[in-house]
């Protein structure tokens, strides 16, 4: 089969490129720019990327209708990806089957036993931990997640050999509602994606529909702690909670490498997975002591050198939501108690600053950090809204916070100021899910 994805460098779309390749189809896709994921998926390889990262697939930088050709089979679309699109529009022009992201791993949910994990923070990690413990447990699991792990040879995606699936259900534009789960796993649910769902009463609500997809013989693992947890009368499928309150609790907290009560939550919902399973929690724990974490999710990128001079321990992290942000934060400040702790932060999108912005203001002002740089907001092409942008930014965001340790920066100014004013041995948190990733390379 030959398969055309636009929109390939997005975290989730270029997943799903890659379990094309696996099962032997031809694959080539399209994105507005280069990035190490595109690098990654291209023939001929791209000597950035490693010889385990090498997969193959022809890739178009920029999107147009010479990109399509009307022997191909299959047209796979990103979310993102507007009805004006040259090469969208191209492949309906040709009759060509065209189906969006969502829709293409729905068809794939049907074909397998599939785990599928939701929620506003906490879902990339918690499908890696899964994923992780099903493959030491000998059940060879097919994961997508939306980011890249170590052991998966940094790549976002594992070939497995099972009728096991373990993908990360982003509830954006309701994309959830197109899966066929067995199991769900819902991390907590947050006033986020407004700018699609507009009320977090339809956040709510889309997460419940999500979870009565659920089969009579399905499983949902639900978050006890969690506020804004579904509650539902007679469900027809069973449910399988977890608390941070639960005995579990104390022993994953001495066995994680990775910090916060979150990312012990997270545990706790891959432990219930497992269970379900009937993998022996020996193995599970096992599975989870090893665990280093994910991309960009408190990733530390290097350590502090006592004996070099202007070192510094660099984190880099995705995120960008107040309760995410609010979480690294106390993670950093707890594993590093006695270090001054710089953050770096980068707004995501216009909308949701403007949409969370007392939120974003309570975060930073209640933020047991010794400095933090707000930078200019990261737009978002096809999801920002007209006029929002002039009633929201970094500035703006800054002077309401109304605190000594929180200042505003351009970012060709920080590199500068961080390496002039930072203390030797301190903790830098480079922070955001727009394209400050490239601020780390300068550290």
């Amino acid at each position: 089969m030959k398969v055309h994805l636009i929109g390939i460098g997005g975290i989730g779309v270029s997943a799903l490129a890659q379990y094309y390749l696996a099962k032997g189809h031809e694959v080539s896709g399209s994105d507005l720019v280069a990035s190490e994921i595109t690098d990654m998926l291209k023939d001929p390889p791209s000597p950035k990327a490693s010889a385990g990262q090498r997969k193959g697939a022809k890739i178009f930088i920029g999107h147009s209708a010479k990109n399509i050709t009307r022997d191909i089979d299959l047209v796979v679309y990103s979310p993102a990806v507007k009805s004006s699109n040259a090469e969208l529009k191209k492949a309906k022009s040709y009759k060509l089957k065209a189906i969006s992201y969502p829709e293409a791993l729905g068809e794939l949910t049907k074909d397998y036993y599939t785990i599928a994990v939701a929620g506003a923070h906490g879902k990339s990690t918690t499908t890696a931990m899964i994923g992780l413990i099903l493959a030491q447990a000998g059940l060879d699991p097919t994961v997508i997640v939306g980011t890249k792990l170590k052991e998966f040879g940094g790549s976002n995606f594992r070939e497995g050999k099972s009728k096991l699936l373990v993908i990360e259900a982003c509830e954006y534009d309701s994309s959830f509602l197109q899966y066929s789960p067995k199991v769900v796993v819902v991390t907590n649910i947050d006033k986020e994606h407004l700018d699609f769902f507009k009320t977090f009463a339809n956040v709510k609500k889309a997460f419940n529909k999500f979870i009565e997809r659920l089969p009579s013989e399905g499983f949902y693992v639900r978050n006890i702690d969690d506020e804004n947890k579904p509650e539902f009368v007679e469900p027809k499928f069973k449910i399988q909670d977890y608390s941070l309150k639960q005995a579990d609790a104390r022993k994953l907290e001495n066995i994680l490498q990775v910090p916060g009560k979150h990312n012990v939550s997270n545990a706790l919902a891959a432990l219930q997975v497992a269970r379900i399973l009937v993998i022996p929690d020996s193995v599970t724990f096992s599975a989870l002591a090893k665990f280093t974490g994910t991309w960009r999710r408190f990733e530390i990128v290097k350590e502090a050198n006592k004996l070099k001079a202007n070192s510094y321990t660099l984190i880099s992290d995705y995120g960008h939501h107040p309760n995410e942000i609010r979480a690294t934060l106390e993670a950093a400040r707890e594993k590093y108690a006695k270090r001054k702790i710089w953050c770096v932060f980068q707004p995501h999108q216009h909308q949701r600053t403007f949409y969370l912005f007392d939120d974003f203001v309570k975060t930073f002002q209640e933020a047991a950090i010794d400095k933090i740089i707000i930078t200019e907001i990261y737009d978002v092409a096809g999801r920002e809204t007209k006029g929002i942008n002039k009633k929201v930014s970094s500035k703006k965001l800054v002077e309401k916070v109304a605190k000594d340790s929180v200042m505003y920066l351009p970012m060709d100014k920080i590199e500068s100021f961080v390496k002039e004013n930072m203390e030797q041995g301190s903790v830098l948190i480079i922070m955001g899910a727009g394209d400050i990733y490239n601020l780390v390379e300068k550290f």
